[in-house]
């Protein structure tokens, strides 16, 4: 029987000031005020509607996020905190997170959504260019991301993220290793470092921007990677670093394969139905005008993830994770027998991107290089 891994909730606000250009995440621009009370109302109505899924089991972690989720007013994240945790138990020690931009009104709201129960920020900085900040239509300056930074230290916040993308329109690496050096001064517990990426629906993709080349994007990785390193920090997923003790649990819980509800506009979410020996995927409603329709069904599509898809699903998700897996928890977690893996095993070995012990896979630096390769193997015939 399938055994039951953490559950998480991740909770989609869906509005920004504007569209950034390479955002292919469902948000949108505001045109109005948001209307925040009808909006958590029926997030609390959605997660009542999928308790049915997870009775009997408690919250490992929150995250909230967008669009920008720190456009609501503390008053609101309070409403929705104290509305979960009266239909959920909350675990021990919980971390629930919450995206924000570093524009200074948003940044002066941290003490008090610090107060509302949120104990993690996660700050949207991507640069600390002028002229890159405003290519990616970002909102905010260098100063007020900083200020950002500095508040989420001064308010209390058990720890806090600062997204910081590279590989940026004409970037040189000098460039992108100011932005690091940044950020780094700033003492962020967690830091995530991820390159541009252009993706398809988005202006970027209808006019592409000058991107560095491939051996720049190359020394600019392996330069930053030595400087984070060098300052304690430790790469333990593809594009996250944290200092020892502050990893994201809730992207841990995502990677590990755990469970997850989401709710809100266009939420994804996965469970476990042990008794009925299936792993169920949902989405909701996209558009806010929808997902608030009154007597309309939140849930818009719901589907068992098919048994010769699960291999892929859970290596998908776990290879992005660099710690050691262990082999009995695919068994665990998927229901199915390592016999299903020997074939791409073998193949993953061969061609040196997996190695393995009695007890555990683990990803190569080779592997780390060619990813998508080492995933192609799992893909069911």
């Amino acid at each position: 029987m399938l055994q039951l891994p953490p559950l998480s909730l991740y909770v989609h606000i869906p509005w920004c000031v504007q569209k950034c250009p390479y955002c292919d995440f469902n948000s949108h621009a505001l045109k109005e005020g948001i209307p925040e009370r009808e909006y958590i109302d029926a997030l609390l109505d959605d997660l009542d509607r999928d308790l049915p899924l997870v009775q009997g089991r408690g919250l490992h972690s929150i995250f909230i996020g967008g669009g920008t989720p720190s456009l609501l007013s503390p008053e609101a994240i309070g409403r929705l905190l104290a509305g979960v945790r009266t239909r959920i138990p909350f675990e021990p020690d919980m971390e629930i997170t919450l995206e924000a931009n570093p524009g200074t009104v948003e940044a002066g709201r941290f003490g008090g959504f610090r107060k509302a129960g949120v104990n993690r920020i996660s700050i949207g900085v991507q640069s600390f260019q002028p002229e890159q900040l405003s290519r990616l239509g970002r909102i905010h300056d260098p100063e007020q991301a900083r200020f950002a930074a500095r508040e989420a230290t001064a308010v209390g916040f058990d720890s806090f993220n600062i997204d910081l993308m590279h590989g940026l329109p004409g970037q040189r690496p000098e460039d992108a290793l100011y932005d690091l050096e940044q950020a780094l001064a700033l003492a962020p517990p967690h830091l995530s470092w991820y390159q541009l990426t252009i993706e398809p629906n988005t202006p970027f993709a209808s006019r592409p921007p000058s991107l560095p080349e491939d051996d720049t994007l190359a020394d600019i990785q392996e330069r930053g990677h030595a400087l984070l390193l060098a300052h304690g920090y430790e790469q333990y997923e593809v594009s996250a670093y944290a200092r020892p003790g502050f990893e994201a649990r809730h992207n841990l819980n995502y990677w590990r394969f755990g469970d997850y509800l989401g709710i809100g506009c266009g939420a994804h979410g996965k469970v476990t139905l042990p008794h009925e020996n299936r792993l169920l995927r949902t989405v909701k409603v996209k558009h806010p005008k929808g997902y608030l329709e009154p007597g309309r069904p939140y849930l818009d599509q719901t589907w068992p993830i098919a048994p010769q898809d699960l291999s892929l699903e859970y290596f998908m998700n776990r290879l992005r994770l660099f710690e050691p897996i262990p082999k009995q928890e695919f068994r665990r977690l998927t229901g199915q027998s390592l016999d299903t893996l020997a074939g791409p095993l073998a193949d993953a070995r061969r061609l040196g991107l997996l190695a393995e012990d009695d007890n555990h896979w683990q990803l190569t630096p080779l592997g780390r290089r060619f990813l998508n390769r080492l995933l192609d193997l799992f893909i069911a015939d």
